[in-house]
């Protein structure tokens, strides 16, 4: 069946073609591991720097808050909403901890690992 040359460097070119293919294969599958990756770690920091910063902010906010009606209420009883305050949105957000939380974290790393790379050449 494969006595002739031509048959046997036929064989021999297809076992070599598989062989480069199954490595381009790897090195595709590795630059779209690391693709995808540094999209998760990226959005991760930029999501720790502005929870970050939006924590300064509302901290700032709410010792404004509580130096304009201390005049009106006293100091203790202002501090006092102020820790009222943050309360209610802890609650809050554990409340809605799936909407605000679970759901677009899940949303994200679904649409990041199961759908296609978009080719941005075309």
């Amino acid at each position: 069946m494969f006595s002739d040359d031509s048959s046997i460097e036929n064989f021999k070119q297809l076992f070599y073609d598989f062989k480069k293919y199954v490595e381009l294969q790897k090195e595709h599958t590795q630059l779209e591991l690391i693709e995808k990756l540094t999209k998760l770690f990226s959005t991760l920091i930029l999501g720790i720097v502005l929870i970050a910063l939006g924590m300064m902010a509302l901290f700032y906010l709410l010792f404004a808050f509580a130096y304009i009606i201390e005049p009106l209420i006293g100091l203790a009883a202002a501090y006092g909403i102020i820790v009222f305050i943050l309360l209610l949105i802890v609650i809050l957000i554990i409340v809605f901890r799936q909407q605000l939380i679970i759901n677009p974290m899940v949303n994200f790393l679904a649409n990041l690992f199961f759908n296609p790379p978009k080719n941005t050449d075309e």
